[in-house]
């Protein structure tokens, strides 16, 4: 191995140790649920993306094995190749009655349908006009474009700002194509987009609207389908993102809108025409939580009340959790030291939630990111909010905020 290049990689980690910047992965030692054991100790779970409760529910795990016997344990081949079977038609359909749109078109993962859908729809000659708190996928789906979408050459706009997107707006005349690209619901934050206001001004100065709902899928709108049916836009935005990993329990993403949009995303979206495509026991899974989401209100009911019950006793015990709109609910901390000291102090008091920390968030902007699920029982917020009143004490996160 190159020396030089080992001792780099040693001096650099050492410097993320120092800056309280350095992560390592949890390990689960069981499934998904509102309680995970993490090193032999069962805790309270904050930390996923499994919002509905369907990672590990049986009808998936069933259909998975169906999907398994059916067609095998991988797909065998990038979907263009023979990779495609039927189950993924019967999923591309679904999914385009879930969406209200044309058609639909599943990737890998929802980072793969950015980097898939942005740079082979905008390139040389266009401009692509991004919110500043993007997330990271759509961050580097659009440095894969030859697009102008620089912030130093004034090509992102301050966050959820209506008048400083249509400053922007209409200095972008020129171009050939202008796309707006946000998040529906915001990762870090959870607050949600202004989409009606973006739908507004991007209809006025002829600009193209992309909206990933990676965090409103399964979360916002009719049957969790995001939030174009939040706002009642249908029609409206013209491409969608979507996950399949978080709400709806499983792996991969899907670029919604048009017939033209998918034919052209199958000729020249890159993750779909060079990775290999999802196994049967993914899709078979997916299909399923789609079916559930469609005809069962029970799991986005239960999300929902476990969200509001959970956002209104931190805020009651003092917790600034950032003016959050959806079940992501950070608690601020700001120094990165606190929020990994409040991450671990919380581990040893039974609750697993991760501090996020640059540069996943601003320096300065740390935080404690907890995720409430419909699998939580009043029980497992009760101690949870305990372990946060007595932590949150210790490390004076609360008495900055009271």
């Amino acid at each position: 191995m190159n020396a030089g290049f080992q001792q780099w990689l040693r001096e650099s980690i050492d410097q993320l140790k120092a800056q309280n910047l350095y992560k390592q992965p949890p390990i689960l030692e069981s499934p998904q649920g509102g309680r995970v054991r993490i090193g032999g100790r069962e805790v309270i779970n904050l930390a996923s993306n499994n919002y509905l409760g369907l990672a590990n529910d049986p009808r998936l795990k069933q259909a998975a094995i169906e999907a398994v016997q059916q067609f095998g344990a991988g797909a065998g081949a990038v979907r263009w190749l023979g990779g495609t079977n039927t189950l993924y038609e019967q999923l591309e359909q679904k999914l385009a009655e879930f969406k209200k749109t044309e058609a639909v078109l599943v990737f890998q993962s929802g980072f793969n349908a950015n980097s898939g859908a942005i740079p082979s729809c905008f390139g040389e000659g266009d401009v692509i006009i991004s919110d500043e708190l993007n997330h990271a996928s759509i961050i580097d789906g659009v440095r894969l474009s030859s697009a102008k979408y620089k912030k130093s050459e004034g090509y992102v706009y301050e966050h959820k700002n209506m008048n400083h997107l249509e400053d922007i707006l209409k200095r972008c005349g020129h171009f050939k194509k202008r796309l707006i690209v946000t998040d529906g619901v915001f990762s870090m934050d959870g607050d949600i987009a202004p989409l009606p206001e973006i739908v507004a001004l991007a209809e006025k100065y002829d600009a193209v609207v992309m909206v990933d709902d990676a965090h409103a899928s399964g979360v916002l709108g009719e049957h969790g389908s995001g939030t174009t049916s939040h706002f009642g836009l249908y029609g409206r935005v013209d491409i969608q993102l979507g996950t399949l990993s978080k709400a709806i329990g499983v792996i991969g993403g899907y670029i919604a809108g048009s017939q033209l949009l998918k034919e052209w995303l199958i000729n020249r979206g890159r993750p779909y025409l060079f990775s290999t495509a999802l196994p049967p026991a993914a899709v078979g899974a997916i299909l399923k939580a789609i079916e559930i989401l469609q005809t069962d209100p029970e799991p986005m009911r239960r999300l929902w009340d476990n969200a509001r019950y959970w956002k209104e006793n931190l805020q009651k015990l003092g917790f600034d959790t950032m003016g959050s709109e959806t079940p992501i609910t950070p608690v601020f901390c700001g120094d990165e030291g606190i929020a990994q000291q409040m991450e671990r102090q919380l581990y040893e008091a039974g609750v697993f939630v991760v501090g996020i920390v640059y540069p996943t968030v601003p320096r300065g902007k740390a935080r404690v990111r907890t995720m409430p699920n419909a699998t939580h029982t009043r029980k497992d917020l009760d101690d949870a909010l305990e372990a946060f009143e007595k932590v949150g004490k210790a490390l004076g996160v609360i008495h900055r905020w009271v």
